[in-house]
């Protein structure tokens, strides 16, 4: 953790983000550093306060709906006063005229192609090669090491020729479905062959036609005999992959060896919720990565299996399309870079009144000179736009501050206008109660929205705290809001005109080991109207790909757009438990649930810097973690000692149990510290604790300011 400032203009840099900076980040864009410190701190110094007040907005608000519940405790709560509440102070904003998006130079891969998006830690460069050469997976790979082939050598390191022959069943039957043949089905066939710009397949001496010729596009190798055949569905591709000899191809007659999915269209390259980024150390890993993907040299070296490998980016892959001509298809997932939201500063800048730069304006200013490597060699975004996720803003004046800090980074770099796309993320309370102005702020910047469940569920339960016991966690997802929070988000998209021209995404799948469960629940983000949808690994971009094979999401979304809309007053029904009569063992087992997946992401978070794992749940079921099931973990627990549901001493009891179970889930890790062996010098037993008993002051719930502070302290030690 750098230590040492070196003053520039009304600036003090840590001394390694500087020399980060000037001698590698500038080195290819034509900025000198002179010129780039002098506009930033220029626009820093303008942005910073602006950011301070948009975040004063917020207490000032909540501080209102606290009094206001505070001051209606024991009445029912009457929507049409609540709302004209809401309205007077200035949290819901009066709705405007119909619009449209004005979005242009975007990729076909945020219009026109729907399928899968990866969220990976940018942090980790090896986890994010991966992702970004996700665009293309085995589908054979993703289902016989998954769960969704059932047999007994499902965990076995052995190859079973009976799991093989499921899995090629399983593909083949997929095939039949969505690319059938005209007369016969696509098992047991014995080869494939182009003639006349064709596809040939032969089964039992006869030659067959594929029913829509027009699925074929292309194949590697010898017409006769190709190597390689690619198909289309719906905008996707798959590439048969012809090798007798290879061993997986022993029991295929075809010498078919693999099937290869396309998978994760695009990628969001995450600066914030999945990683523990303090200081300019961390950031400057952050920063160098995304650096190495926009310049396309991003490499990583590492053993595995007692084997030095190393990892790099695909190249685009390339075919002999029908007529005969070169055809080539992007090798790589679309990457787009999530930037952190207004909230957290960082201690890597100091401005002039000695206070830390806003990390969401630093992130706006770095992330997009590196993508400017790409705008140059158009790589990445073919279109020539940098795609930014832009997290936790709350309401209408915060998405407007964002096109206000990008215009300011376009004028620094020399960008054309709008260079830089937004993606809203729909998690904030505020932000789901004004979405069409939201949009309507962005309306020439937007590609894309999305809902966040967790988070969302985690600022519903802070900004209405005041309110009453909200009812279990697992209660949520059946609750009048939810539905109406899901539904509002592909209502308002579509009528903004998003179809077509920019993605709609819904949330996570949060158990990366149960992949069957997934085929059999996530199809149901695509019926809701997302033509995207966030996967946790390759191996589940790959699987749920084929839910974009069964659904042609443009079509539904024609028909989602003659549906009833979702209500406002659905959307602002608060979640309180109705005079709740749960049992003490029911309430026990509700907190140790939230305590032991709490302590567990908390204490990777803080002791080895870990900003999203898979952590086991009190069943041992691994779920993936990160800030915002962190968020509903502590403002639910918080809640209910608030309100009497529990005590803290209680909570520190059972807090302690499952710090003891969260030790022995860890027992292999040579890096892990126990935590119960002193709970009192636990700094990770400290933090998550914290998170809990002073939840209820922590602003929006967010969890950010106690974790980086404790692990700034961590790394002291």
């Amino acid at each position: 953790m750098s230590k040492k400032y070196q003053t520039i203009n009304n600036l003090k840099v840590s001394e390694d983000l500087l020399s980060f900076v000037n001698h590698e980040l500038l080195i290819d864009i034509n900025i000198s550093p002179e010129k780039f410190w002098l506009n930033f701190d220029k626009a820093v110094h303008e942005l910073a306060p602006k950011n301070k007040e948009l975040i004063k907005v917020r207490e000032d608000l909540q501080k209102k709906i606290d009094d206001w519940h505070i001051n209606n405790k024991g009445n029912e709560i009457k929507i049409d006063e609540y709302k004209k509440f809401l309205k007077e102070i200035g949290y819901l904003k009066d709705e405007g005229t119909d619009f449209k998006i004005e979005t242009s130079k975007i990729d076909d891969e945020i219009s026109h192609i729907a399928g899968p998006q990866l969220v990976v830690p940018i942090m980790n460069a090896r986890y994010t090669l991966n992702a970004a050469n996700a665009r293309w997976v085995s589908l054979y790979d993703s289902l016989y090491g998954t769960n969704i082939i059932e047999s007994d050598e499902g965990g076995s390191e052995r190859y079973d020729p009976l799991r093989g022959q499921e899995v090629i069943k399983y593909v083949r039957e997929i095939f039949d479905k969505h690319i059938p043949i005209n007369g016969t089905s696509w098992k047991n066939i014995s080869s494939l062959k182009v003639l006349n710009s064709e596809l040939i397949i032969s089964k039992d001496d006869y030659e067959y036609n594929l029913k829509d010729k027009n699925k074929f596009i292309g194949h590697r190798g010898d017409a006769k005999k190709p190597s390689a055949v690619i198909l289309k569905n719906n905008n996707l591709h798959f590439e048969i992959i012809i090798n007798p000899k290879a061993f997986s191809a022993a029991h295929d007659i075809a010498g078919i060896s693999d099937v290869i999915i396309e998978s994760a269209v695009s990628t969001i390259c995450d600066n914030e919720d999945s990683v523990a980024a303090v200081d300019s150390e961390d950031k400057i890993i952050c920063y160098r990565n995304w650096l190495g993907l926009m310049k396309g040299n991003l490499k990583v070296q590492f053993e595995k299996n007692g084997k030095n490998l190393e990892r790099k980016l695909n190249p685009d892959r390339s075919y002999i399309s029908r007529d005969g001509k070169g055809l080539k298809l992007h090798g790589r997932s679309l990457l787009l870079i999530r930037n952190v939201g207004h909230l957290m500063t960082n201690p890597c800048i100091l401005l002039k009144d000695g206070s830390e730069v806003p990390e969401g304006i630093l992130d706006a200013f770095l992330t997009t000179a590196a993508a400017i490597n790409d705008l140059n060699r158009k790589k990445n975004s073919r279109a020539g736009s940098i795609y930014i996720v832009k997290p936790k803003m709350h309401g209408p004046d915060e998405t407007k501050f964002t096109d206000t800090i990008f215009s300011k980074v376009e004028e620094l770099f020399g960008l054309e206008k709008n260079t830089c796309k937004i993606g809203i993320m729909d998690e904030e309370r505020r932000t789901s109660a004004n979405l069409k102005e939201c949009i309507r702020t962005l309306k020439k910047r937007v590609f894309f929205i999305n809902t966040g469940f967790l988070d969302r569920t985690g600022d519903e339960m802070h900004t209405s705290m005041e309110a009453g016991p909200m009812i279990k966690k697992g209660d949520m997802k059946s609750s009048k809001w939810i539905s109406a929070y899901e539904n509002n988000n592909v209502d308002i998209g579509l009528n903004c005109g998003f179809s077509g021209k920019a993605q709609i995404g819904k949330g996570m799948w949060a158990m990366p080991d149960k992949m069957k469960e997934m085929m059999d629940e996530k199809i149901n983000h695509l019926k809701a109207g997302a033509n995207c949808a966030w996967v946790p690994s390759p191996t589940a971009a790959s699987l749920h790909a084929l839910h974009y094979h069964h659904v042609n999401i443009f079509d539904e979304q024609k028909k989602i757009l003659n549906r009833e809309k979702s209500k406002l007053d659905d959307l602002l029904t608060i979640p309180i438990a109705d005079r709740p009569n749960w049992s003490l063992n029911e309430i026990n087992s509700e907190i140790s649930n939230s305590a032991q997946t709490l302590l567990g992401y908390v204490v990777r978070w803080i002791d080895q810097g870990i900003g999203c794992s898979k952590v086991p749940d009190i069943n041992n079921i691994g779920l993936m973690e990160d800030r915002a099931t962190l968020r509903i973990s502590s403002q639910h627990i918080a809640n209910w000692i608030h309100h009497g549901v529990t005590t803290k001493i209680q909570v520190m009891e059972i807090m302690k149990e499952m710090a003891k179970v969260v030790d022995r889930q860890n027992e292999h890790d040579e890096k892990y510290v126990k935590m119960s062996d002193n709970y009192d010098i636990s700094l990770a037993f400290k933090t998550a604790c914290d998170l809990i008993f002073k939840g209820k002051k922590q602003p929006s719930g967010y969890t950010e300011p106690l974790l980086h502070q404790n692990r700034l302290k961590k790394k002291l030690i």
